[in-house]
């Protein structure tokens, strides 16, 4: 089995080649917000719930290719959700994976209509996935849509905005984040296994390794926040703290805040014994989420 950090090169370039498939052409007219919705997708970045979407198929006994689709899907939804949290009306940066942010380059109006179009188009993507013997079409897309709804993506990013400011408990952060953040992790590894038929109990097993490890991926992000240069980042360094949002570093401490994510990735990790060996790769990626410097 190849080491973690070519499965991961290999994934990516697997997740990008797909992507340039599907996303329209930059030339195909209207050429402006095409260029602006190609912009921030292939801007870099890690591809961290496609990668896991890769992973949980093969925890399943499924092939890689065969979640392509959805995987695909989710990194666009992600995307999307990040060119509109950049917006000046949101939390109004304007650098994300090291590059100028959407709106800094083609303007906010633009900057909107392009996270529609990738919005938009991830569901005309994960309409392509194959069907199998337990889940069809129909329940794809219902994963997804749950993911990004008013009550997870959009919801957290609500009650985001909404504790800027405030003295939030550790309870009211955990709710945000179970929505912004850790809900489309779940649908990641969920989608995963559907696509490979997995059995019902394996599939809430995965929701649970997929919910502890959103929100120890959020504590690390909320760390890195305060700990790492822009450079490192490649984005904004100090944002948080500069708006007064609510963090984990702010609510527990740097080093309550780190073993909380430790926490959480033991607890991440529990709910992959069903699988014995097969979550080998889900667990690697686990322990380098907990792990990582960006």
């Amino acid at each position: 089995m190849p080491d973690l950090k070519t499965y991961l090169k290999r994934q990516q370039r697997m997740i990008d080649a797909a992507l340039r498939r599907y996303l329209p052409r930059e030339s195909a007219r209207p050429a402006t917000v095409h260029r602006a919705m190609r912009h921030p997708v292939f801007a870099g970045g890690k591809r961290l719930r496609p990668i896991l979407c890769l992973a949980a198929a093969e925890a399943c006994g499924g092939e890689s290719a065969d979640a392509v689709a959805p995987a695909c899907a989710l990194e666009l939804i992600h995307t999307y959700s990040l060119v509109h949290d950049d917006l000046p009306c949101m939390d109004n940066d304007d650098l994300r994976r090291g590059h100028p942010t959407t709106h800094v380059v083609f303007g906010d109006n633009v900057a909107v209509l392009a996270g529609d179009g990738l919005l938009t188009e991830a569901f005309a993507i994960i309409a392509q996935a194959p069907e199998c013997r337990r889940f069809k079409t129909r329940d794809y897309v219902t994963e997804l849509a749950w993911a990004s709804d008013s009550r997870r993506l959009i919801g957290g990013q609500i009650l985001d905005l909404e504790g800027e400011g405030r003295d939030l408990t550790k309870a009211q952060l955990v709710r945000i984040h179970e929505a912004k953040t850790a809900a489309l992790l779940t649908s990641s590894v969920r989608l995963g296994g559907m696509v490979a038929n997995t059995t019902p109990e394996r599939l809430e097993a995965l929701s649970e390794f997929g919910k502890s490890l959103g929100l120890a991926f959020q504590v690390i992000d909320d760390i890195l926040d305060v700990t790492q240069s822009t450079e490192q980042l490649g984005k904004t360094a100090g944002k948080d703290q500069a708006v007064s949002k609510a963090t984990y570093p702010a609510i527990l401490g740097l080093e309550k805040s780190r073993k909380e994510a430790q926490r959480l990735t033991r607890k991440a990790l529990k709910a992959l014994k069903p699988f014995g060996r097969k979550a080998g790769r889900l667990d690697q990626i686990a322990h380098y989420l907990l792990d990582r410097e960006y």
